[in-house]
């Protein structure tokens, strides 16, 4: 399969997990993990988990957390020889304090060290990310970073989940530089200026985009599932009831699996049911990565929804 490189966060992600109902400016007995994060690097893991080759371009620090980052990396199968060591920035670290059905009730992120991933960072590892099939970027990265990927690399397909409102400003002068986009409800909403109520509305706001030159566009709708559309097919896949451990890294799988999915050859409605069926792996674990996860796996999650 062919390479797939990554521009974007590798995190230190703090989570807590109450064992009741929070009590809010209280103390909660509860349960805290430490495991490595970031979208990119999220999404990185699970690809490679799933037999696809990776390289992630990204920054950490010298210390302990970087080092705990970059092994992890090399654990999960992830090419990370391009990643920046920082010596005087902490890594990112996102912290997050999660309710009792495994959803984010708070969180903090301290992500200043991603300003060390520079054009001038990217020119000097144009080669790598110029071998690639495909490139994901993460607008956690600054503006001008974000706005380079898409302008220098027009020739690679580009695929973007903004992951926020905050982080979708970047790209909404840039939609027809992107060939895949993966936004939430309210995302989407901001990105088109219309509201989502109907199954009307997504239709008129999927053709926002697609006029803007997006080719492939998945739109989460949480347990409605994914509207999914390329302009000649569109459709609604819904995933299976699923048990919620931790719904930190869903968003990132489905991600995962969109990309998967398009080195796979994989048709729109197909993809958009492996990605949704990859999601639910990662609800289903403790980890922000389902460290089990297998094409077999994913395999079995699909037949459950028929």
């Amino acid at each position: 399969m062919q390479k797939v490189t990554l521009i974007g966060a590798a995190n230190i992600d703090i989570q807590g997990f109450p064992f009741d109902t929070l009590i809010y400016r209280d103390s909660n007995p509860g349960r805290v993990r430490l495991c490595p994060g970031g979208v990119s690097r999220n999404i990185a893991e699970n690809l490679s988990r799933m037999g696809a080759e990776t390289e992630l371009v990204s920054a950490v620090g010298e210390g302990a957390n970087g080092r705990f980052i970059l092994d992890s990396c090399r654990q999960s199968g992830i090419g990370c020889s391009n990643v920046l060591i920082v010596p005087d920035m902490e890594s990112s670290t996102y912290m997050a304090i999660m309710d009792t059905e495994g959803d984010m009730a708070l969180a903090l992120s301290d992500m200043s060290i991603s300003d060390r991933i520079t054009v001038e960072y990217l020119e000097s590892v144009r080669d790598v990310i110029e071998s690639s099939a495909l490139i994901e970027v993460d607008p956690c990265l600054s503006g001008d970073v974000v706005a380079y990927v898409l302008e220098e690399y027009s020739s690679i397909p580009v695929f973007i989940d903004p992951v926020s409102i905050g982080k979708a400003k970047k790209i909404k002068n840039l939609l027809g530089k992107i060939d895949t986009l993966k936004l939430n409800r309210l995302e989407a909403e901001y990105l088109s200026g219309a509201k989502i109520v109907t199954d009307e509305d997504l239709l008129k706001v999927s053709l926002y985009f697609l006029n803007t030159g997006v080719h492939n566009l998945f739109i989460t709708l949480g347990e409605n599932g994914v509207y999914y559309t390329n302009g000649e097919q569109q459709g609604k896949f819904v995933p299976p009831e699923t048990e919620i451990k931790n719904a930190t890294g869903a968003g990132d799988a489905f991600m995962a699996g969109v990309i998967y999915g398009s080195l796979a050859g994989y048709g729109i409605e197909r993809t958009a049911a492996f990605a949704t069926a990859v999601s639910v792996a990662a609800l289903r674990s403790r980890d922000t990565v389902n460290p089990d996860i297998t094409i077999e796996m994913i395999e079995r999650i699909i037949k459950e929804r028929f």
